[in-house]
């Protein structure tokens, strides 16, 4: 995945929130912006964090994950990985409403959101 400049995603960002129907290129970019933010901000292969279907991205250090389906795994829409991603959306009011899929023991990774994009 190419790197967002930070004028892009916020560009990006500020168009989906800006639309009730946001273009699918703004989408996807603020998705991946905010993808690549959460990267650089707990590297490592421990978790997958995944936002179908615009990527993917493993985080927290610890064992690597080389073949097969991750032991954790984050899982959710566009619209809720950029409200989580912002702070406009709880982890714990995602996950009540169903709109969160983690499974693994380190696939909470509440703790790392919100992103200060």
């Amino acid at each position: 995945m190419p790197r967002i400049t930070t004028d892009a995603g916020r560009a990006a960002l500020a168009a989906v929130a800006a639309a009730e129907q946001p273009a699918r290129a703004d989408l996807a970019t603020a998705v991946r912006y905010l993808l690549q933010l959460l990267a650089e901000k707990a590297p490592g292969h421990t978790v997958e964090v995944r936002v179908p279907p615009f990527g993917a991205v493993q985080i927290i250090e610890g064992p690597r994950h080389t073949r097969g389906t991750p032991p954790n795994v984050v899982e959710t829409d566009a619209r809720t990985w950029i409200a989580l991603a912002t702070g406009t959306q709880s982890w714990a009011d995602a996950a009540t409403a169903g709109r969160i899929r983690a499974s693994g023991t380190r696939s909470d990774v509440s703790d790392l959101l919100p992103l200060r994009p």
